[in-house]
């Protein structure tokens, strides 16, 4: 399962989904914006401050540059079974 939390003004956020969607994985949003989430909240939840936040399989992997370097090393795929 990937979980990804996100705001409405994050381009970072728009990268990762990308990503996600053209390798064809589903995922569930969690829009912090919407959601009311302070920055704390998102600490306590993934360990991270800022969006987005990656969770795979219940391991935070932090953000897109991470899912970026995870996928081009073949990992993500690894992560995700």
């Amino acid at each position: 399962m990937i979980t990804i939390y996100s705001s409405n003004w994050c381009a970072s956020c728009v990268w990762a989904k990308r990503l996600l969607d053209d390798l064809g994985l589903t995922y569930l949003e969690i829009n912090i914006q919407k959601k009311n989430m302070t920055r704390n909240d998102l600490e306590s939840i993934t360990g991270g401050r800022t969006v987005p936040q990656i969770i795979i399989n219940d391991v935070c992997i932090g953000g897109f540059d991470k899912l970026y370097s995870l996928n081009r090393s073949g990992e993500l795929e690894k992560l995700l079974n």
